[in-house]
């Protein structure tokens, strides 16, 4: 990099002094919302729960169950009353109180650095069922730690019913999962691949075959297969595409 210190890569939108008007930008908050909604195939969204409502939706049409992100912005919470069956509410309110009890025996600021996931069904506009996976992180907290503002971001889950409860914290292996039956949170481990197996799943990722693969990194189709087989078991998934949906939900790719 130091031999390309000139190259108008890192030159040609060089800044001088900010102003303090500019800095002033840092406020709305939302925009960086919107730009990150932008780069992404998730839908995404923000809860106020001072309002108790939507304060953005983005455009992407997963979320949205055939409605426009203005309808489901205005219609708020009611969006889940009328997109989501009735036993997935149920299960919804247990996550929800599950969840804000084990937000309340963490120590201040340390609460962003949780985020929490789970499954649930949508049914759009059609009578559809879609299952989906739907992740929340604190973005604001209130001066006596309570949660504020949430960014949610949903995406087809890998799982096959709804549930699947997890809350993990950023920068550490830890992990806590629901046990719907008694409502009591257990810690795990998160799950775990050798560099082969990531690199045989990264391929996968990109579209390879098993016997590209194989030839790419120099072994046998048959070798690859028993790669896969360990990658499954590990995850606890039955296929190809399962097990990536899973390694990339756990950050593990």
């Amino acid at each position: 990099m130091k031999n390309h210190i000139n190259s108008s890569l890192l030159t040609r939108n060089r800044l001088g002094k900010i102003s303090e008007q500019d800095r002033l930008q840092q406020q709305h908050y939302l925009d960086v919302v919107k730009s990150f909604a932008r780069l992404t195939y998730e839908s995404i969204y923000v809860i106020d729960y001072e309002k108790m409502a939507f304060e953005y939706v983005s455009e992407n049409p997963l979320f949205l169950c055939g409605y426009s992100s203005e309808e489901v912005l205005d219609m708020g919470y009611d969006f889940y009353f009328k997109n989501v069956p009735e036993s997935d509410l149920e299960l919804l309110n247990l996550i929800n109180d599950a969840g804000f009890d084990f937000y309340k025996k963490l120590d201040g600021n340390a609460k962003k650095l949780y985020s929490i996931t789970y499954d649930f069904n949508l049914v759009n506009k059609d009578g559809k069922h879609i299952l989906i996976n739907h992740k929340l992180t604190p973005l604001f907290l209130t001066s006596d730690d309570q949660l504020w503002k949430a960014m949610c971001i949903v995406s087809i889950s890998h799982h096959k019913s709804a549930g699947n409860v997890c809350i993990h914290k950023q920068g550490t292996e830890e992990t806590w999962k629901l046990n719907i039956e008694n409502n009591v949170w257990r810690k795990s481990e998160k799950p775990k691949l050798t560099k082969r197996e990531i690199e045989i799943l990264r391929l996968h990722a990109q579209g390879l075959t098993i016997s590209q693969i194989a030839e790419k990194i120099f072994v046998s189709s048959d070798t690859v297969k028993y790669y896969r087989r360990r990658i499954f078991e590990r995850l606890g998934v039955s296929n190809i595409v399962e097990a990536l949906s899973c390694a990339v939900n756990n950050k593990i790719i």
